[in-house]
């Protein structure tokens, strides 16, 4: 059973946690309030200026250990709370990761979110930054694009390293996925442009759950490390031996790529790219 705060406060020992509720209509009367007890929520978070909801109630402690204390509870009832914890890992990358815990009156417990829970996966949002043209180029080239190859972009963007890899590199098919509805329309836009809609695939989706990866023969990334990392072990099972990933700028932990290159674009500003093989050198997951 869940009971939500409300935005009344409660201060102890220094540290709150929000809100009293009332009692649903038909339930025994409450007990007196000298009975009752507050439950003591101790909460580990990733980063020390990470955002912490309780129950959608945005808290306003900072630090990676944090102390709530209820208002007193009914004893011998269970209840359950749900939080969230929000943080950016870089300037590209935002991640939110929630969880449920049951807590009693007159209870401590530690709620540990500085771990992801692969039964419960976090959210992540990557803000878009436009790949340069020389970037786009020099990936098609460092993934060997070529007429018998199927390009997978995830986190397509506007759709232009697909485009670029079928207009002028000859892959006989390309497909885009991004989450955000507006990159999708501006990617279909410029296939059109392009005049080669034909060859070209736009998807709004989430890129952890694409089904088809197995048709692909060069994936693409500009994503983040922390998806870079959660899309390793989807990669190396789903794709064939031989087919090739391009990174702009992130990495795939301790496994390390076969070939990285630094790109000088034309106001002098530089990239790395990476290059992998799937089943070269592979460090499985």
């Amino acid at each position: 059973m869940i009971r939500r705060f409300t935005a009344t406060a409660c201060v102890l020992l220094g540290l709150a946690l929000l809100g009293l509720w009332a009692p649903a209509l038909g339930q025994p009367p409450a007990p007196p309030a000298e009975q009752r007890q507050p439950v003591y929520v101790r909460v580990l978070v990733p980063r020390a200026n990470a955002e912490l909801t309780i129950e959608e109630m945005l808290t306003r402690q900072t630090g990676t250990n944090r102390l709530f204390v209820s208002p007193p509870l009914e004893p011998g009832r269970k209840f359950t709370y749900t939080l969230t914890t929000t943080w950016q890992s870089n300037n590209y990358t935002t991640l939110t990761r929630t969880k449920q815990v049951s807590v009693q009156a007159g209870k401590e417990v530690e709620v540990d979110l500085r771990q992801a829970d692969p039964a419960n996966p976090d959210k992540i949002l990557v803000r878009y930054v436009p790949t340069p043209d020389e970037v786009v180029e020099a990936m098609c080239k460092l993934g060997g694009v070529g007429k018998d190859d199927v390009v997978y972009d995830l986190g397509c963007g506007d759709g232009r390293i697909v485009i670029t890899a079928v207009k002028k590199y000859g892959a006989q098919r390309g497909v885009g996925v991004d989450i955000d509805p507006q990159r999708i329309r501006e990617s279909k836009e410029n296939a059109v442009r392009a005049g080669i809609q034909n060859k070209v695939e736009f998807r709004q989706a989430d890129v952890l759950e694409i089904k088809d990866l197995a048709d692909a023969s060069v994936v693409m990334l500009y994503m983040g490390d922390d998806l870079n990392l959660r899309l390793r072990p989807i990669l190396q099972k789903t794709l064939k031996p031989g087919s090739r990933i391009v990174s702009h700028r992130f990495t795939m932990g301790d496994w390390k790529p076969l070939e990285s290159k630094r790109i000088t674009d034309g106001y002098g500003a530089e990239y790395d790219i990476h290059l992998w093989k799937v089943g070269d050198n592979e460090k499985k997951d």
